[in-house]
């Protein structure tokens, strides 16, 4: 038998990525991208109004003026030319009239009465400053920018982007498609009619083909075989001819150890047998294998064992990661988060355990601080499908007989729907939240680095408002998780703005955790309550103040406010901790400038001697060298979002 992570790792390598496809807009949505999506130009294409209000110039001041054409949406303004002593009706996204620079809103000016004959007059009543409310050209996107990088899924705001750009046909790699059957001479088409004796309805066939359309991919219905070796054969000959043109074969029952168990033995004349045994509960006989098809066309094929709950759980843990990699995703595995198990569980002696669990979000769910609890769904054995009702995570217990108390931390695979009906005290978690608690953090098979987000904020602690920063500092790390090594977010917290408890948790975190990174985010700035920099300078033993003066330097590049920042920084034992801005857009803008160094700092503090500072290049040398610059534009071509964050809370 080899270990999950083992045949996981073999699934993903057979798994290859499919040739990509180009499809119409409308049918790329949830499929990954195959190119780089530029700009054929700018965005916003002119100068724009920002509010409803008046194109004046500037320098005009309060005062009197002649509304001498308006500007809407879609009108380009007539031609009209405003000068000094003129304005003009705007509306928001409407053209701004050349001769102006400036917008004054609707609600600082009052509309004079005038006659008819006339034109119509305004009274400006504040002063303002060139270029106020107007968009100026690009400012959303420029001219040739990437807006869309291959390997990226498309969700909704990505269909809008392209349709933005004026992209109405995307290449895309498709999702594969399945043949899916069942085997057995006791297996009958679901009926209400009575079994006869030794007779159960096939629930493995209709279970499959709905967890394989829930994935997005086509389906062929190759139905039921006896347990009969000649019969099985020509269902999987037909199954993989052309006419089909099936990605993932996927059989369920015959593949333990009977004397009737045959699709083990075809998967074998056919292909390249990769294994068929796994050291795991439920699921143990599963079987994986690659075949090639007479127009050498490559099926990746799995056994799927008999019982129901060993085959779905197979499916989830090993089918779900194949689709997706076929499909083109960069980080193919299930997600993952951390819960505290409700009830004690004796874990198996010699397999590592999925156990069927619903979790869910509690306000005190470990050491007083929010986070997932799990609650298991009952009677545990393989053929119990009722185990799987309901069931959002599988819950990873690691073989050793011994029984595991209540209240511990156990990771625990996500398999299903854990947002619907959570909430926080009487205020339902908004998007970003769901975002942060579900942790869905793209893990890959060589992470390195664990990284725990602290969210320190009475106002979300208590419930009263949303975390905005938590989820954002999730995503950031997850974007960016290959530059960081690895790195995933396996812990998030949200506490009050209390020294002891911000200690309490950093300290858990670090010797007991053992994360390697800890963002900390608010509570830097000068009220009173701002206390994040002081409990983290009680716990750190090195400060590490370069990182401090790089979020410095790019936060005062946005807003002159960023001085106010009280942040510290530091080590504890093989942990790194820093704080970070509570401002949502701050955090990613920081996290971006401590990008080309994280991964190096977090090798250093593991002890690997084998990680050298990269060599300096002379100043003089390093301005004078057009190759720097053409280094710095590559590793730089993402988009950059639109900035308007400050760099303190």
């Amino acid at each position: 038998m080899i270990s999950v992570d083992e045949a996981l790792g073999i699934v993903l390598d057979v798994s290859k990525r499919l040739p990509p496809v180009t499809v119409p807009i409308h049918d790329a949505l949830g499929k990954v991208l195959a190119q780089d999506i530029r700009a054929p130009d700018p965005l916003p294409p002119y100068p724009a109004s920002v509010k409803d209000g008046y194109a004046v110039i500037a320098a005009d001041g309060p005062g009197e003026y002649p509304i001498i054409t308006e500007s809407r949406a879609g009108n380009d303004g007539l031609g009209v030319i405003v000068t000094p002593g003129t304005v003009a009706y705007v509306t928001t996204g409407g053209p701004i009239p050349d001769g102006a620079d400036a917008v004054v809103q609707v609600e600082d000016t009052q509309l004079l009465e005038s006659a008819s004959s006339e034109p119509k007059r305004v009274r400006i009543l504040v002063k303002t400053s060139k270029g106020i409310d107007i968009r100026p050209v690009g400012c959303d996107i420029s001219k040739d920018a990437i807006v869309l990088k291959a390997e990226e899924l498309l969700g909704t705001a990505e269909i809008g982007l392209l349709a933005t750009v004026g992209v109405l046909t995307v290449k895309v790699y498709p999702t594969p498609t399945i043949g899916i059957l069942s085997t057995g001479d006791e297996l009958v088409e679901p009926t209400n009619e009575s079994l006869g004796r030794g007779k159960i309805r096939d629930s493995n066939r209709a279970m499959i083909l709905a967890a394989a359309v829930q994935q997005k991919c086509k389906v062929v219905d190759l139905g039921i075989a006896r347990d009969d070796e000649d019969e099985i054969r020509a269902v999987l000959d037909k199954a993989l001819s052309p006419h089909n043109n099936i990605d993932i074969l996927l059989t369920s029952g015959g593949v333990s150890m009977g004397d009737r168990d045959f699709v083990k033995p075809i998967l074998q004349q056919k292909g390249t047998l990769h294994f068929d045994k796994i050291n795991i509960k439920p699921g143990k006989p599963l079987t994986f294998a690659e075949i090639t098809t007479e127009k050498t066309k490559k099926v990746v094929a799995f056994g799927l064992p008999g019982n129901p709950v060993s085959c779905l759980v197979c499916f989830n843990l090993f089918v779900i990661p194949s689709i997706r990699n076929l499909s083109g995703w960069m980080n193919p595995r299930l997600p993952r988060v951390q819960a505290y198990i409700k009830q004690s569980i004796k874990t198996d002696p010699f397999r590592k355990e999925f156990c069927r669990a619903i979790i869910r979000w509690e306000n005190n769910a470990g050491l007083g601080f929010p986070g997932f609890v799990a609650e298991v769904t009952g009677q545990q054995m393989s053929s119990r499908l009722l185990s799987m009702k309901s069931a959002n995570a599988l819950l990873e217990l690691p073989p050793s007989g011994k029984v595991i108390p209540s209240g511990t931390l156990v990771p625990a695979t996500v398999i299903g729907d854990i947002i619907s009906g959570l909430s926080l005290g009487n205020n339902l978690l908004s998007s970003d939240v769901v975002n942060t608690v579900t942790q869905l953090n793209k893990e890959s098979g060589d992470t390195c680095y664990k990284v725990g987000i602290l969210t320190v904020s009475d106002t979300v602690a208590s419930g009263s408002g949303p975390d905005r920063s938590g989820p954002r500092a999730v995503s950031v790390v997850s974007s960016c998780s290959e530059k960081l090594g690895g790195a995933t977010v396996t812990a998030t917290a949200v506490v009050p703005d209390e020294i002891e408890k911000i200690r309490e948790i950093l300290q858990k975190w670090s010797d007991v955790d053992n994360i390697d990174l800890i963002l900390t985010l608010g509570g830097t700035g000068f009220t009173p309550r701002d206390v994040t920099p002081e409990a983290t300078k009680g716990v750190i033993e090195k400060e590490t103040p370069g990182l401090l003066y790089v979020m410095m330097q790019e936060s005062l590049k946005v807003t002159q406010f960023a001085m106010l920042s009280r942040a510290a920084a530091g080590i504890r034992g093989s942990t790194l901790i820093i704080n970070m801005p509570g401002n949502p857009n701050a955090v990613g803008e920081c996290m971006e400038a401590l990008l080309p160094a994280l991964k190096h700092a977090l090798k250093q503090i593991k002890g690997d001697k084998r990680e050298k500072h990269p060599r300096h290049v002379p100043h003089a040398q390093a301005i004078t060298n057009d190759v720097w610059e053409r280094s710095y534009q590559a590793a730089n071509n993402d988009v950059k979002e639109e900035q308007h964050g400050c760099g303190c809370k």
